[in-house]
């Protein structure tokens, strides 16, 4: 019988979390070699990201971009790394946001050695550009008002997952005018206003970066939270198509389920959760494949309020008896 592929799905800002899979850092080898290559290879500012990575909860510092992104990068790519060097590297990468750099990295888009420089472009490109925040919905895109004036929908995550961004005031009002009509709103761990026009300024100097290093063909496939397809040759090889996300929707659930459709009910996916919060893979509960049992969820990590100490382990291992069966 055919053996379930593997998606390995990787989370981006607003997931990032005190200390999250710290409980792999010097437990488990491969995570903790490549958390220590990243972090030796962005210098000073890779002891303040250790720092602030391992100081537990509460730690405002985490929900600043300059913090939280490269984290997230650095974490999803050992984490994927883990994973493949136990012997089953996942089939398909699919990622939210800068998680879409941490795929793009472990399918060879970007070298492993490139890791600490895309992360320091990325930040770089953010500084004093789109400032704002994020605000999750409970509805589908068009069940919210067309009138919202500079706040965009910046991430469609599930079928009644919506994500907006804007300016503060602006998104401050939208928060009120929702929360008014009976939605519930959510205000994200972001500074920024990610994933809209805001932020055209930021992916132009990133893009501009990025290009310097060179990026090429992935040996793994690499499914566009951007396009909901496969990465083509071509859109891998140009830069501006990983810095434009910047600036551009996220669509994530019609990426996600673009793959749970096409791989139908046999043998069915396994659905690797990086995240420790459980929002990659919570849309997929209400798909077919997984309600049917054909698609399995795994995470790979303790959940938020474990993650950190001997759970992570615990849930890391226990993923891999899974990919193993």
């Amino acid at each position: 019988m055919k053996s379930r592929r593997a998606v390995l799905l990787l989370p981006g800002q607003g997931s990032q979390r005190e200390r999250m899979a710290a409980g792999l850092y010097g437990r488990q080898p491969e995570f903790t070699a490549r958390m220590d290559e990243f972090l030796a290879a962005a210098g000073g500012t890779g002891t303040r990201l250790a720092e602030q990575w391992l100081r537990p909860a509460p730690n405002p510092e985490m929900d600043t971009a300059e913090v939280a992104q490269p984290l997230l990068l650095a974490v999803g790519h050992a984490l994927g790394r883990a994973v493949g060097a136990a012997g089953r590297p996942p089939h398909l990468l699919l990622g939210h946001s800068v998680g879409e750099l941490a795929a793009a990295c472990l399918a060879g888009v970007y070298r492993a050695a490139d890791l600490a420089a895309v992360a320091a472009a990325r930040s770089r490109a953010l500084h004093g550009s789109g400032l704002g925040g994020m605000l999750a919905v409970a509805a589908a895109p068009h069940d919210l008002p067309g009138d919202l004036g500079p706040v965009s929908v910046a991430a469609v995550n599930g079928p009644r997952q919506t994500v907006l961004s804007g300016p503060l005031a602006p998104l401050e009002t939208a928060h009120a005018r929702l929360r008014a009509s009976g939605r519930t709103v959510r205000a994200l761990r972001s500074g920024h206003a990610f994933h809209s026009p805001s932020m055209t300024e930021a992916a132009r100097r990133f893009g501009r970066e990025l290009a310097r290093l060179r990026p090429g063909v992935p040996h793994t496939t690499v499914i566009s939270s951007r396009t909901a397809e496969p990465v083509t040759p071509a859109q891998a090889r140009d830069a501006s198509f990983w810095a434009d996300q910047l600036a551009l929707p996220v669509r994530y659930w019609p990426a996600l389920k673009a793959i749970l459709d096409a791989e139908g009910t046999e043998p069915g996916l396994l659905l690797l959760d990086a995240g420790t919060d459980r929002t990659l893979s919570a849309p997929a509960r209400h798909h077919p494949a997984v309600r049917g049992g054909a698609s399995l969820i795994v995470p790979l990590l303790a959940p938020a309020r474990e993650t950190g100490g001997p759970a992570d382990l615990t849930a890391f291992e226990e993923a891999l008896t899974v990919l193993g069966g």
